[in-house]
């Protein structure tokens, strides 16, 4: 599976799975403080494991950070 990931290419063999499976490879396990958008559209965090994923989706990881 070839996914788009913060505007870079990402292969992936394992296919298919959902959103939720993706952040723990990604993030591995740290999701608080972030948000996903799949193709241009926000998932909330409670539908993450109901989103399956496509060949080619494209996906925005927005982490929060301290600062000011």
């Amino acid at each position: 599976m070839l996914l788009i990931i913060n505007n870079q290419t990402k292969q992936y063999k394992r296919y298919p799975f959902n959103l939720e499976e993706l952040m723990d490879l990604e993030l591995k396990g740290k999701t608080k403080g972030v948000a996903v958008a799949l193709n241009n559209q926000v998932i909330p965090r409670d539908r993450w494991s109901d989103t399956l994923l496509a060949d080619t989706d494209s996906i925005l990881i927005i982490t929060a950070t301290q600062g000011g």
